[in-house]
């Protein structure tokens, strides 16, 4: 199995604080995120919901990805989220299933 890598974008609630992060176990990071295991931004305000993720199979794309995600306005970022995920619902349910197969995102 080609290994992945993963963008993804918490929040605190709708329209709350966002956060962007890389991983490449999402999974575990935003367990990780939810529980509070590491102090940090996303412990001190509170950001645990998976509202946004992309996957990637190149390390280089996911990376650089993240970079410019990082670097985007608010608004943007909401668009982005809206775009697939209108009510902000928590992701993290869909990927903790073991049966839900996480779909590759191929396009930058």
């Amino acid at each position: 199995m080609e290994p992945q890598f993963y963008v993804y974008i918490l929040a605190s609630r709708m329209n709350g604080t966002l956060y962007t992060g890389f991983t490449g176990d999402l999974l575990r990071r935003v367990w990780e995120h939810r529980n509070h295991v590491v102090p940090g931004f996303t412990d001190a305000h509170n950001v645990t919901r998976l509202v946004h993720y992309e996957v990637f199979g190149d390390y280089d794309l996911a990376a650089r990805r993240e970079f410019l995600l990082k670097r985007w306005r608010r608004v943007w970022k909401v668009r982005l989220i809206e775009a697939e995920n209108p009510g902000w619902r928590d992701l993290y349910e869909d990927i903790a299933d073991p049966r839900a197969q996480i779909p590759s995102y191929n396009a930058l």
